[in-house]
């Protein structure tokens, strides 16, 4: 059965391409594109892994990210900022809010896939 990342992206064409790469790749992909979808996706689905951009509407991921990593039923899943962010002090915001990792954008394909599969549970 194929890990189930959530990606939460408000730019669609971010959104297309980095479900693209997940899907060639083997991940089943959920979308949401604002931290409240998110929230709600992470309740209703379950993903392996959060790919979480920074800049949202709604609720932006820094405080959609802690409001996840702050209940115990999802704090164990692995969350990627994925952020066009990268500016001294943005790294450190992230990992700050409960983020398990940082990687700007534009997504280095290779890049991301090693460290989705070092993320995983199982390391898929």
């Amino acid at each position: 059965m194929a890990e189930k990342i959530l990606l939460v992206e408000d730019n669609p064409q971010n959104r297309y391409l980095v479900t693209f790469l997940l899907e060639k790749n083997g991940y089943e992909v959920i979308s949401a594109e604002d931290g409240e979808q998110a929230i709600d996706s992470v309740e209703k689905e379950l993903p392996d892994l959060i790919l979480m951009d920074v800049q949202l509407p709604k609720l932006d991921g820094y405080e959609a990210t802690r409001r996840i990593k702050a209940d115990e039923r999802f704090a164990s899943i692995p969350l990627i900022a994925l952020t066009a962010h990268s500016m001294k002090g943005d790294r450190g915001k992230a990992l700050a809010a409960g983020c398990d990792d940082y990687i700007t954008k534009p997504v280095d394909a290779e890049g991301l896939l090693a460290r989705i599969r070092e993320l995983l549970p199982d390391g898929a």
